[in-house]
């Protein structure tokens, strides 16, 4: 297991939004909208921060991509629970699209953890795209209210992104960090080796 003086600062960007989680979802138990969206936003901007200090300091690594993955995932979920709080009349008009969106999530989720152990690190392109639309979208919501023509594009990214998702977990057999697409995967060594080997 790493030791604390291990992690670099990119890491410890993400392990304020794992950290975050706890402190969000008492604000929504307290029902304090307005500090939660703002610390929600701080949580956002840790995203944004922690890759890009990771890309230009060069310490990329497999562990930081599944810290922040992890991250990800729950600054996602307390988001929606955030929404299901604070906006239910929107949550129960558009549960059905939300729906959509989510199923599949659920379902790449199990598909990796019963193929890998874990989540996938896979931060491709149009997860990143789905991830920076998704966030705007949920921020816009509860510091304005809906846009709907935003709402209908993250649902779209959504299960566009969630479908490469599960592309790439039947494309690798092992577990790996930083692939940017299909595309990509295609060329992979890292996959094509695999395949020679077996």
């Amino acid at each position: 297991m790493p030791k604390f003086r291990e992690f670099n600062i990119a890491d410890w960007f993400s392990f304020y939004r794992i950290a975050a989680v706890p402190f969000l979802l008492t604000l929504i138990w307290w029902n304090e909208r307005e500090i939660f969206t703002w610390l929600l936003l701080v949580s956002y901007s840790t995203d944004a921060i922690d890759g890009f200090l990771a890309r230009k300091l060069k310490i990329t690594s497999a562990r930081g991509s599944q810290l922040d993955s992890y991250g990800d995932q729950m600054t996602l979920v307390v988001g929606l629970i955030g929404l299901i709080q604070f906006e239910p009349y929107f949550m129960k008009e558009n549960y059905p699209l939300i729906l959509v969106a989510f199923v599949p999530y659920i379902l790449q989720m199990i598909l990796a953890f019963k193929k890998y152990g874990k989540a996938t690190a896979f931060h491709t392109y149009l997860a990143k795209l789905s991830a920076v639309i998704q966030g705007v979208f949920i921020l816009w919501l509860l510091f304005f209210g809906p846009v709907y023509w935003l709402f209908y594009t993250m649902i779209i990214l959504g299960v566009l992104e969630t479908m490469e998702e599960i592309a790439l977990i039947f494309m690798y057999d092992k577990w790996v960090a930083g692939v940017k697409g299909i595309y990509w995967a295609l060329k992979d060594k890292r996959r094509l080796n695999i395949e020679q080997n077996t």
